[in-house]
């Protein structure tokens, strides 16, 4: 299903962990990919920083927007090299749960899946699934939490269900695992996808999981406590609502991409921040020994 470039099917970036859509399977790890590789890049002083990949540029992104002491809910994947980069950056103090069960969880080691040992052995304590979901996640307790999908639309709503009619989909997805319950409960949703046409859609076939519905008063309407999706994080830029409308827009550009480029991969027309583009900062030479020596249980 892949296409001859290595561009992840449909399935890759929803895996068999859907509750927190997870890039672990079919899609190319964050260390490999070399498709879209970026030249160094000079930083402040002169000094370049050494060559990076589209993918390890989206992760480092990421795990700068995770703050210190924050609670994270996180899935496999980029989701949890990102976290587990964060706290070996700048969040000595951010607080990982995992899906599993497990607290406060510090692993040496990259789970293979959230049901790894590495995951217990390293937690402060371990809970059952229902008391992740029941006790922390729905009354708000978790600051943000990880998802990715199939389809994205330009309100941040999630489809992980279906590609074309439900009854007769051209795909049928993972589902919804506990994605639906994060995108609602968590005080902000943090979307991490590849920026791709196909992805990126006016209108998604199935809504998995609500980002902002069709508009600024959809969650208020609906109940629903969390603040939604408020970064969408991608191998080309970042998106976030419109303060008013809520629909995404273009608020910051990887190293080396026009707004032409990102654009081009979006369904929707998109509209550009109304302050000046943040331009994002190129790895730095540690943040890229610091991912490139994460290595997953078993490696």
């Amino acid at each position: 299903m892949s296409e001859a470039t290595s561009e992840p099917s449909v399935l890759s970036e929803a895996t068999s962990e859907p509750s927190v859509l997870s890039e672990a399977t079919s899609e190319p790890s964050v260390l490999t990919e070399t498709r879209t590789a970026r030249a160094a890049q000079p930083v402040a002083g002169g000094e370049p920083v050494l060559d990076y990949t589209a993918d390890e540029m989206r992760t480092v992104a990421a795990a700068r927007a995770l703050r210190d002491g924050a609670v994270c809910f996180v899935g496999i994947g980029l989701p949890s090299t990102a976290a587990n980069l964060a706290r070996r950056l700048h969040a000595p103090n951010l607080v990982l749960i995992y899906e599993s069960g497990t607290l406060d969880t510090r692993p040496e080691l990259l789970p293979l899946s959230i049901g790894d040992g590495i995951l217990a052995d390293s937690a402060l304590t371990v809970v059952s699934v229902p008391e992740v979901f029941n006790y922390w996640l729905q009354p708000g307790r978790i600051d943000v939490g990880f998802l990715s999908g199939a389809q994205l639309d330009r309100y941040g709503n999630i489809n992980t269900t279906v590609i074309g009619e439900y009854d007769e989909p051209s795909v049928r997805l993972p589902g919804s695992g506990g994605a639906p319950e994060i995108a609602a409960s968590c005080g902000e949703v943090m979307i991490v996808m590849r920026h791709r046409l196909r992805a990126f859609v006016s209108g998604v076939d199935f809504i998995t999981s609500l980002g902002h519905g069709s508009g600024p008063d959809d969650r208020r309407r609906l109940g629903l406590t969390g603040a939604g999706p408020l970064r969408v994080i991608t191998d080309l830029g970042v998106l976030e609502p419109d303060p008013e409308t809520r629909e995404l827009t273009l608020t910051g550009l990887h190293p080396g991409i026009t707004v032409e480029q990102v654009r081009a991969e979006t369904g929707w027309p998109l509209a550009i921040s109304g302050e000046p583009l943040v331009p994002t900062p190129a790895p730095t030479t540690r943040e890229l020994e610091l991912l490139r020596s994460l290595r997953t249980v078993g490696q």
